[in-house]
C-alpha cells in the first residue's frame, strides 16, 4: 500500500500490442495468402512470444526482429503456405509499420507532463522504424530495447533497464501493457502495473494482480491525473 501512495514520476509503456496493433499486419497477410490473414497473424504472434521466452531460458538470444522472422517461417510451414524471400522480406516490412491503436497519440500527449518511455522487446531498428512511422517521434523520453540486456521479458533484467535509465525508484514507474504476464513480470519486479485489457479477457493466473485495469490508454490519462 506504501507504492501505491507515491506519486508515480515516470511512465513505461510495452511497445506492440499495446501501443501498436500487431493485429495491423492482417492486410498485408491476406494479399499473400487470402483468406489467412487472421490465423498466420494469431500464429506468428503466438510463436513469436514463445520464441522469446524459449531463446531466454536456453540462454540463446537472438534479436525481436531475427526472431519475429524464425516465428512467420515456422507459422507458414505448419499451415502449409508457400513463402518465398521476397514474400518474408514484404511482410516482415509490415511489421515495421504497424498501426498505432486509435486512442495512443491523443494519451500520450495528454500524459506529456511526466517522461514517457517505451520498454520493448523490440529490436532498435524496429522501434525506430515503428515509432516514426506512427508519428510518435519526440513523444518519449527513452525507446529503450532489451536487447541492450539480451534477454526478453519478462525477465527482471528488462524492467531493471528501464529503472537504470529513467533513474528512478522502480515504486516510482508506472508500466503500461496490453499483456498480462509483462504486467506480471513488471509486477513481480516492483513497478506499479496498468493492465490494458481492450478485449476483456480474463486475467491469467500467475500469482500477481496489476495495479489497474484499464480497457484502453484513455483511462490512464484520469488514472494519473487523479
Amino acid at each position: 500500500m506504501e507504492n501505491e501512495k507515491k506519486p508515480i514520476k515516470a511512465l513505461a509503456f510495452d511497445a506492440y500490442g499495446t501501443l501498436f496493433d500487431v493485429q495491423s499486419v492482417i492486410a498485408a497477410l491476406n494479399r499473400k495468402f487470402p483468406g489467412q490473414g487472421s490465423a498466420v497473424s494469431n500464429g506468428w504472434r503466438t510463436r513469436q512470444l514463445e520464441y522469446t521466452w524459449l531463446r531466454s531460458l536456453m540462454g540463446r538470444y537472438e534479436d525481436f526482429w531475427m526472431v519475429t522472422e524464425s516465428a512467420l517461417v515456422a507459422t507458414c510451414h505448419a499451415m502449409k503456405l508457400p513463402l518465398n524471400a521476397g514474400a518474408c522480406a514484404e511482410l516482415m516490412a509490415a511489421y515495421l509499420h504497424l498501426d498505432p491503436f486509435p486512442e495512443v497519440r491523443q494519451a500520450l500527449g495528454s500524459l506529456s507532463k511526466i517522461p514517457l518511455a517505451i520498454l520493448s522487446n523490440g529490436s532498435p531498428k524496429m522501434l525506430k522504424a515503428v515509432v516514426e512511422s506512427a508519428g510518435l517521434k519526440g513523444v518519449f523520453s527513452d525507446v529503450l530495447s532489451v536487447d541492450e540486456v539480451k534477454t526478453y521479458k519478462p525477465s527482471p533484467a528488462a524492467y531493471q533497464l528501464a529503472a537504470r535509465k529513467l533513474g528512478l525508484d522502480k515504486s516510482e514507474i508506472g508500466f503500461v501493457s496490453s499483456n498480462f504476464w509483462d504486467g506480471a513480470g513488471a509486477k513481480s519486479f516492483g513497478f506499479r502495473t496498468h493492465w490494458v485489457n481492450r478485449s476483456s479477457a480474463a486475467a491469467d493466473e500467475l500469482g500477481f494482480t496489476p495495479d489497474a485495469t484499464l480497457s484502453s490508454l484513455s483511462d490512464l490519462v484520469a488514472l494519473i491525473k487523479a
